[in-house]
């Protein structure tokens, strides 16, 4: 076997876990297979700057970056190919050129949405990164709308109803409907989280117990602005929002299910989840 590997420099951000993405770099793999070469690769994931709120959480936007940078190394791993992976710069010509100082790649692979919708393309990211490095940059387009066809990815919004039955049982129902994977978030961020980590925990516990696909972070203490993070930071198709019923439910009194379900086209699904069920869940 050759003593020169083949190193391939992958950045992507929204689009990481692309099925087009790993489809390139799986081609990448058996190029070198081939070639008796060993194959590596390093997964660089700029953070997402968001659009929305008062207050920037820095934790929050490096742990959904984090999540992203798992998922696409996972999903690698799933067709063969180790990957080691790495959250830089929210710069994405920044982060790259940074990978490079440690990192000596062969080929460099960029994934982007479809023009006009990437940011990165109206930077002109490419040409950019192909003129200052002198590599091979190929240019993957991933289109979730596509990949969508193959499994569907749901926002589950949720704080202290989170381990309620109703909730977690139409989340298992989804999954048995059809494939799914799921994005648990937590509005309680801030200097004091109380037990959301622990109860986060377990949530994700419980699924991932039942043989279903979830991720989960605690965000900003708004849920509105929350939700409006995470659809920036997380590729959603769908999104479900857990409450308390009625006027116990304070998201219910500032109207969170009509704010969001006015900001976005993609379906909002509210889940009522009665104090009781949520003692049902913390035993269960």
């Amino acid at each position: 076997m050759s003593a020169d590997p083949l190193r391939i420099l992958v950045v992507a951000n929204e689009t990481v876990g692309g099925r087009a993405l790993i489809d390139a770099v799986r081609r990448h793999g058996e190029a070198a297979h081939e070639q008796s070469r060993p194959f590596q690769v390093m997964v660089v994931c700029p953070q997402n700057q968001p659009r929305h709120g008062y207050m920037v959480y820095d934790e929050s936007v490096r742990t959904a970056a984090e999540h992203r940078l798992r998922t696409t190394i996972e999903q690698l791993r799933s067709v063969g190919i180790e990957a080691t992976g790495e959250v830089l710069d929210p710069d994405p010509y920044h982060a790259t050129m940074d990978a490079l100082n440690g990192f000596q790649a062969d080929e460099i692979i960029i994934s982007t949405h479809p023009d006009p919708r990437s940011g990165w393309l109206r930077r002109d990211l490419i040409d950019r990164v192909r003129d200052a490095t002198g590599c091979p940059v190929e240019h993957v387009v991933v289109d979730l709308d596509v990949d969508r066809a193959e499994k569907t990815r749901t926002l589950v919004v949720a704080n202290q109803t989170a381990g309620g039955e109703p909730l977690i049982g139409l989340l298992r129902g989804k999954a048995q409907e059809s494939p799914h994977s799921f994005v648990v978030i937590m509005p309680q961020g801030g200097v004091e989280t109380g037990d959301a980590p622990e109860r986060l925990a377990q949530v994700l516990d419980r699924l991932h117990g039942e043989g279903l696909e979830a991720t989960g972070q605690i965000m900003p203490p708004d849920p509105f602005t929350a939700v409006q993070n995470a659809l920036q930071f997380y590729a959603i198709d769908e999104i479900v929002i857990s409450t308390f019923p009625g006027e116990r439910s304070g998201w219910l009194r500032s109207d969170l299910i009509g704010r969001v379900q006015g900001t976005t086209s993609k379906p909002v699904e509210h889940v009522v989840v009665k104090q009781s069920e949520v003692e049902q869940g913390a035993s269960a």
